[in-house]
């Protein structure tokens, strides 16, 4: 029963919504006091604040920013359930959401981060190139935290951020191996298939990056292989990167 008159309260507030926010009223109320005025009936109703986000959010996606960006004002402690809900809600406002959020002021950039890929982990890609954008100095610390949240997905981390930021390929590829090192061959795959002319450098430092792990190590110069570095510049890669020749030989020789 209580469930019952819970969705009849959200219904009702619901029906209100959409002729509140086609235009600013006569008395010169805009639309981020409407929402105001909307989440906090919606809170009166004790209804939360996550599942009042999602309702919004699901029916009024246009109005989603004005919605996310007033509970946010409202609610800065309960930013990961405001995030959460959000991008639950609407997937496609990911990097919105994130940029908001981000340039409130209301928590770490690595929280938010967070927050926002166990959302729907599918935006990743959206989520670290926004908050990439809004925060760049914090870029080697939005790659560790995304790829140790969603290690399965270090290939999409780290080739949407080096497409984004060419010049910090190292630092990417550096942070990436460095919170959780078997990435290192997706993450040189996803390098290499789409900056072939910077293999040295994406060679050279993930050997480097892997050093305690002589496995990965071998299968790293493996995955080069295979996407067509020339042998005698792989050689030389590696071994700059600390590479020994007997794993050049292993890996080269079962190749042929």
């Amino acid at each position: 029963m209580k469930k019952i008159v819970r969705l009849a309260i959200v219904c009702s507030s619901l029906a209100y919504l959409p002729s509140a926010f086609t235009t600013e009223t006569k008395d010169g109320t805009n639309h981020s006091q409407l929402s105001e005025k909307f989440l906090q009936i919606q809170i009166e109703q004790n209804i939360t604040l996550g599942r009042a986000i999602k309702t919004i959010v699901g029916h009024y996606p246009q109005r989603a920013a004005s919605i996310v960006g007033t509970a946010l004002d409202l609610y800065p402690d309960k930013y990961k359930e405001i995030i959460h809900a959000a991008i639950s809600a609407q997937p496609t406002l990911a990097d919105e959401v994130v940029t908001m959020a981000l340039n409130k002021g209301i928590s770490s950039c690595t929280s938010i981060v967070e927050t926002a890929i166990n959302a729907d982990p599918s935006y990743i890609d959206f989520v670290v190139t926004a908050a990439a954008h809004s925060t760049p100095e914090q870029l080697t610390e939005i790659v560790r935290i995304a790829v140790l949240t969603e290690p399965d997905s270090a290939d999409y981390i780290v080739q949407s951020l080096a497409k984004e930021h060419p010049n910090k390929i190292v630092d990417i590829l550096q942070s990436a191996i460095s919170a959780v090192p078997f990435v290192g061959e997706y993450a040189v795959e996803a390098l290499l298939a789409v900056f072939p002319n910077d293999a040295e450098i994406v060679i050279t430092t993930a050997v480097r990056e892997s050093s305690a792990h002589r496995e990965y190590v071998k299968r790293i110069i493996e995955i080069a292989q295979n996407a067509g570095v020339d042998v005698d510049k792989l050689q030389a890669y590696a071994i700059n990167g600390g590479a020994t020749t007997e794993e050049l030989s292993q890996v080269l020789d079962n190749n042929k």
